[in-house]
């Protein structure tokens, strides 16, 4: 299971938001691109980058921090984040991230993750279902749908997403840990592999994912805060 850290980017720094707030930021800190190059010198395989701007609807902010990581690391970058048009999406893989993150296009408008998928490859697209009260939430978890993440990810997985991000935004950002059974439901339905973000606070938090077929999990405020120390967590790896 890969270890994978967060580093979420707003206005131009790294920051951890609760739930995904705007304003409720706890960690805030120059030059993402140190930070990234600190996590892969630490053993990450792979980083998580949220372009949180794009999330609030200004999808072009941080494309020069986005870059100047890209530029600073040699592991592989999945990015999200105010990827509204096939445009968006494949400027960025044009650029050199490795995986894109599609929320709310991919909820709204499946035939575009087809279309991504057909042209640059099911292994370079990512879903992301974000489930609050186990309904997927799009826009910035500011909208609830009909729909549940296992729902969702059959029908994203048939038209060719080639993993899912699985945020339980219920425990997002509170540090209060996890419910494992809303992920082990999407974990039964799909066949691609599922990527777990929110709530997880400790090591043994990351054991219990590790005994399940979740392919990586994604850790922010825990490693910012110093609740979960990367190298320990590299056990589960």
């Amino acid at each position: 299971m890969l270890i994978i850290p967060a580093v979420d980017i707003k206005n131009g720094k790294c920051v951890q938001l609760v739930q995904g707030i705007p304003g409720t930021e706890q960690i805030v800190i120059e030059n993402p691109e140190i930070v990234a190059e600190e996590w892969e010198n630490k053993g990450a395989e792979i980083l998580h980058v949220i372009n949180l701007d794009g999330a609030f609807g200004r999808s072009s902010k941080n494309l020069e921090v986005v870059k100047k990581i890209l530029n600073t690391v040699s592991i592989p970058v999945q990015l999200g984040g105010g990827i509204r048009t096939l445009k968006d999406a494949a400027n960025l893989l044009d650029i050199g991230i490795e995986k894109v993150i599609l929320g709310t296009m991919a909820v709204e408008n499946p035939e575009k993750v087809e279309e991504l998928s057909n042209e640059y490859g099911s292994n370079r697209t990512i879903v992301a279902l974000d489930s609050k009260d186990e309904k997927v939430v799009v826009k910035g978890w500011t909208e609830k749908t009909e729909k549940s993440a296992p729902e969702l990810g059959v029908a994203l997985q048939k038209r060719g997403a080639g993993g899912i991000l699985f945020t339980n935004v219920d425990v997002e950002g509170l540090m209060k840990g996890f419910n494992i059974n809303p992920l082990l439901k999407l974990l039964k339905a799909v066949d691609i592999p599922v990527i777990y973000s929110g709530g997880v606070t400790s090591l043994s938090d990351i054991e219990e994912l590790s005994l399940t077929k979740t392919y990586g999990v994604v850790i922010g405020s825990a490693l910012y805060k110093g609740k979960i120390n990367f190298e320990d967590a590299l056990k589960y790896q």
